[in-house]
């Protein structure tokens, strides 16, 4: 049988070689895509095996592949990589630009990683906290090479930038420092054109090139599985989310058609992959789009060869029929991701999540009946959760848990330590209030709940254990975590018996 591992033009960047994924070494790099690590690997070597794929880079890097260029992507996170050691591959490369993803919780080491850039290296960045704080960006020291701060969805600008920066005045949501003026300057485009930059047609873009991802596709539990998007954008105003609509105003919410999916999953098919995971927000989150995708899976018999997981909202299942999730189940779908968040109503209502504990009950109750999975996501420490609060939360869990008995489908529960993020609803309040500075709710740290690496039931979750150690709850910091590490423990006890 095919695999990933017998085509290049599919598989994934580490199966051996250098860090540097889809690069051409026989010419000049033009960019190098750098997603930063989330801990300084000098002090704890990374302990975790698997990390999600950068799907967003890896579509700009794809894109700008197909008009020439030769670009690279350096997931430092999936390889665990110092920041010396990032450092000195990048001075390897010698590419002309350096591009960087900025997330709230790796500024601070994309921007060391920033500051020690070759000279005559450019820097580009992108992601949710350009996004949320240009201003700051653009006036950190560190951020010197800083030729383009890109806004927005990155695959049209980012050409137009390898071809030429100077094209960034025509550049809409492009933004960068003039180095006469000492002021920040916006790129408009000169025909008042916008649209075609900012919300590229997603069907037209090329299939994501698996060359530049990091264990994407991987082997897990006996089939080779891919992650993908089939939406991007988000109609929800979830008060603690970077996809948060009030967040993300730029964003035009587009759906890809069935069809065009379903020729993804068929090219990835041909070398042996049989499993998908779609990451995007809306996918199961929309019945319009809920419709579209059974009855397109069901034209291309996707459930015959293939298996599928997907985020979906809560509030649109509950009112979704029985017969849409059967066709869904028959068309492949193994497991649905929801944003459950707390047990709390008062918690729920809070950060507008407009759903019950009752009703996420009663969708679970109805996925599982039909032999769809559910992995469940919570959310601990809420600004002015208190201790009550968050053992309704714990108790939901294991409601959830018990329901699973007698059923073909399973549940389990994957639980986070609350953390604030730039441009966030929940951000605006916590800084409008002056309770907090920006300066604190930006401290973020990795905090070890893996007893220094030996405790195998966090270990799936240390990549995301980090926090800025300010207690916004009521209830203390300590009881937010310890809540996280019984459920943690007792979710992974639950998967050991199983298997």
């Amino acid at each position: 049988m095919r695999t990933p591992d017998d085509h290049p033009e599919v598989r994934a960047g580490d199966r051996g070689g250098s860090p540097i994924a889809g690069a051409d070494p026989s010419r000049p790099l033009d960019a190098l895509f750098v997603n930063a690590p989330l801990r300084d690997y000098t002090l704890r070597p990374r302990v975790n095996d698997f990390t999600l794929p950068v799907l967003g880079m890896a579509y700009i890097a794809t894109y700008v592949a197909t008009r020439g260029f030769n670009v690279g992507l350096l997931d430092a996170e999936a390889h665990g990589l110092t920041p010396a050691a990032v450092s000195d591959l990048i001075g390897a490369a010698a590419p002309r630009w350096v591009a960087m993803n900025l997330l709230a919780p790796t500024y601070e080491m994309s921007a060391r990683l920033a500051d020690a850039l070759p000279p005559g290296t450019m820097l580009m960045v992108g992601g949710h906290h350009a996004r949320a704080m240009p201003q700051r960006i653009l006036a950190d020291p560190r951020m010197h090479a800083l030729e383009a701060l890109v806004i927005g969805e990155g695959e049209t600008r980012v050409a137009a930038l390898l071809e030429d920066y100077r094209a960034r005045a025509d550049l809409p949501a492009v933004m960068w420092t003039d180095r006469v003026l000492g002021q920040p300057v916006t790129g408009v485009a000169r025909d008042g054109l916008s649209h075609p930059h900012l919300a590229p047609d997603i069907d037209a873009l090329p299939f994501v090139d698996r060359r530049y991802l990091v264990q994407d596709p991987a082997l897990a539990a006996g089939r080779w599985e891919a992650n993908m998007v089939g939406a991007r954008g988000c109609p929800y105003d979830c008060s603690f989310c970077g996809a948060a609509v009030s967040a993300n105003p730029d964003v035009t919410i587009r759906v890809r058609t069935a069809a065009g999916i379903a020729a993804e999953m068929d090219q990835l098919r041909a070398v042996g992959v049989s499993a998908f995971r779609f990451v995007d927000d809306l996918f199961l989150g929309a019945r319009r789009v809920i419709e579209t995708m059974a009855a397109g899976f069901a034209a291309e018999r996707v459930g015959e060869w293939a298996v599928w997981d997907a985020t979906g909202r809560i509030n649109v299942l509950d009112r979704v029929d029985d017969a849409l999730l059967g066709k869904l189940a028959a068309n492949g779908l193994r497991e649905v991701a929801l944003g459950i968040e707390s047990g709390s109503q008062r918690i729920l209502d809070m950060v507008d999540k407009r759903i019950t504990p009752e009703m996420t009950e009663r969708v679970i109750d109805r996925l599982l009946a039909r032999g769809i999975n559910v992995k469940g996501y919570f959310i601990v420490g809420f600004p002015t959760e208190t201790a009550e609060e968050i053992d309704q939360t714990a108790a939901l869990v294991t409601r959830l848990w018990d329901r699973t008995a007698g059923r073909p489908g399973t549940f389990r529960a994957s639980m986070f330590e609350y953390r604030p993020y730039p441009g966030t609803p929940d951000w605006r309040r916590l800084t409008a209030e002056g309770r907090y500075r920006p300066e604190q709710l930006l401290d973020y740290a990795p905090v070890d709940l893996t007893a220094g690496g030996v405790d195998p039931a966090m270990l799936a979750r240390d990549e995301f254990n980090f926090s800025v150690n300010l207690q916004l709850s009521d209830a203390p910091l300590s009881y937010v975590r310890d809540t996280l590490t019984r459920v943690t423990r007792a979710q992974h006890e639950r998967a050991a018996a199983r298997a």
